[in-house]
């Protein structure tokens, strides 16, 4: 047993210099630079006043009158295989495809004269599911 006490005292006597030395060498932490101001708020661009102008209803509705007729829907084939047309150009496949089949077929029956009541039911099923363009219905 003396033998591992004449170990344990010179061991202490190295540690406990060094570990004095250890805790007294440390630094605290420095406190961190101040951060830089915040630039001012930029101030709103001034506001404009708004106005509502007014417009004279009668004139507009009696244009649309005149344009139209009486004012209501036509429905004939023409309009219809316009809108066909034109909702064909704007299409992707094959939605374009069916479109201008559909348009194909309604073309020629208003160059036959045929009644839009008779033909439309052919331009649906060309159609395959898709909506039929407002001036079809």
């Amino acid at each position: 047993m003396k033998a591992s006490g004449s170990v344990t005292l010179p061991v202490l006597g190295l540690l406990v210099p060094l570990l004095g030395l250890a805790l007294v060498s440390c630094k605290e932490d420095e406190a961190p630079p101040p951060l830089p101001s915040a630039a001012p708020a930029p101030t709103p661009p001034p506001q404009e006043e708004l106005r509502i102008q007014e417009e004279d209803v009668a004139v507009d509705v009696a244009e649309d009158v005149k344009k139209t007729g009486v004012g209501g829907r036509t429905n004939n084939l023409s309009t219809c295989c316009a809108a066909l047309n034109q909702n064909a150009a704007n299409a992707p496949e094959p939605n374009a495809s069916y479109l201008r089949t559909a348009a194909t077929l309604c073309s020629g029956a208003a160059a036959a004269g045929s009644a839009p009541g008779s033909v439309l039911p052919q331009i649906r099923a060309a159609l395959k599911g898709m909506n039929m363009p407002a001036g079809c219905q």
